[in-house]
């Protein structure tokens, strides 16, 4: 790919990224993860028979495929949009009733309450494609998305600057922190109803679905859709749907509200990668 497809792809992630780690730091505090225990001492076992050629080898796909099917199970399936009507026109928070209000209301506590974040994530492409990685939050204005290879991507924001970053091309597209929808989220105190266009609330037995319209010089008109779990206001997913009308949907999961990131983790390097 030559270096002017390559980089402008990276601006199409990169529009994508911005708007898909906006909502990772409304997740609630994670809850205490189980104690692991140790694992037993295996047992003296019998030799077992030397076993070559095709048998091994197909014995050796089966293994393959059972490890990727356990790795498969450890992360979230994001599902697909479920109130995309919510989506289709433009709502307003006069119309939303008390009980939405209270709704709205846990969503902003939860958002402000959380000051560090990190955890790991799989998205999903208008184009079906899967990428995953982990994220990193620490309030005020300093956030990391970190994308596992082969995608060359990560997304920087130092509390004033955000940066989108091409390891392989070693470049990076410099925006704003003010100009973008990462202003309010990585606030020290959200309040969505004032900084945000709300445009609808919605509720069920499973999920808490918050949707959002931001406004932008950068990306344009996106609408933003979280989702909680109607259980325990945990954060499950958020989908992205952009001014073309493309989805793009995120889930979390291991999350950890406890671990302080590494200060280094946010620092922006002007020195070798250029804009």
């Amino acid at each position: 790919m030559e270096p002017s497809k390559a980089r402008a792809s990276g601006r199409t992630v990169a529009s994508a990224a911005l708007l898909a780690c906006l909502f990772a730091l409304a997740a609630a505090p994670a809850a205490a993860q189980s104690v692991p225990l140790p694992t037993p001492r295996p047992h003296a076992q019998p030799k077992k028979p030397l076993i070559t050629g095709a048998v091994a080898q197909q014995q050796q796909q089966q293994q393959q495929q059972q490890q990727q099917q356990q790795q498969q199970q450890q992360q979230p399936n994001p599902i697909s949009n479920p109130f995309a009507a919510l989506l289709g026109a433009p709502g307003s928070t006069t119309a939303l009733d008390p009980k939405q209000r209270a709704i709205i209301d846990r969503v902003d506590n939860y958002l402000s309450a959380t000051q560090i974040l990190s955890g790991k994530f799989v998205q999903v492409g208008p184009d079906g494609r899967r990428s995953q990685g982990e994220f990193f939050i620490q309030k005020p204005g300093k956030v990391r998305f970190d994308y596992d290879a082969p995608s060359p991507i990560s997304i920087v924001a130092d509390g004033q600057t955000v940066v989108v970053r091409d390891t392989r091309l070693a470049t990076q597209d410099v925006y704003p922190l003010s100009q973008t929808p990462l202003r309010f989220l990585l606030a020290d105190h959200v309040d969505l109803m004032k900084d945000t266009n709300l445009v609808a609330v919605y509720a069920d037995d499973v999920f808490i679905t918050v949707v959002v319209e931001e406004k932008t010089g950068i990306v344009g008109t996106s609408r933003l859709m979280i989702m909680f779990s109607a259980k325990d206001m945990q954060l499950k997913q958020w989908t992205v749907t952009d001014p073309q009308g493309y989805d793009t949907t995120v889930a979390v999961y291991n999350l950890d509200t406890s671990k302080r990131p590494d200060p280094g983790m946010f620092h922006i390097d002007y020195t070798n990668y250029h804009n």
